[in-house]
């Protein structure tokens, strides 16, 4: 399953990437996420920084743990999870346009175990529909911080 959901930013791209590499501070931008714990914390940059992220998901809570695996500041950053017997990679990009920067975040969900295959046959039509809806509020979310703090 992949998707991917962009939102324009009135915003220079550098303060787009402060705000969205903050992860001790999502939860403060991002209105699903209850909680952040930041796990491991590199010397410098972004890259291996680990957290763990609750946020609520159909209904329920769900804790993941999380990893920035590349980046390229002020431009995108890779992050992977794995759990439920999948791994997920997401991307956030930033692009800058005529004063203003395009945020997207793309997702991909890779199933690695046979039970996560057909769950993902089951129901990857419901879960890829829920998690754009989750995406574009995500980016709404960091649109509504972001132009309010300039």
């Amino acid at each position: 399953m992949q998707v991917s959901v962009s939102q324009t930013i009135a915003a220079p791209a550098e303060t787009i990437w402060q705000a969205i590499t903050n992860i001790d501070n999502c939860d403060q931008m991002i209105t699903a996420i209850k909680s952040i714990e930041v796990l491991e914390r590199p010397e410098e940059g972004v890259v291996g920084l680990k957290w763990q992220e609750t946020r609520e998901m159909f209904g329920k809570d769900a804790t993941e743990t999380m990893w920035i695996t590349e980046a390229k500041a002020p431009s995108y950053y890779h992050t992977r999870a794995e759990s439920h017997g999948s791994v997920y990679i997401s991307t956030m990009a930033i692009e800058e346009q005529d004063g203003s920067c395009e945020l997207s975040m793309s997702f991909k969900g890779e199933p690695q175990t046979f039970g996560a295959k057909i769950l993902m046959f089951l129901m990857g039509a419901m879960v890829k529909k829920s998690m754009i809806k989750a995406i574009e509020q995500d980016l709404i979310d960091i649109k509504t911080f972001v132009e309010a703090s300039k």
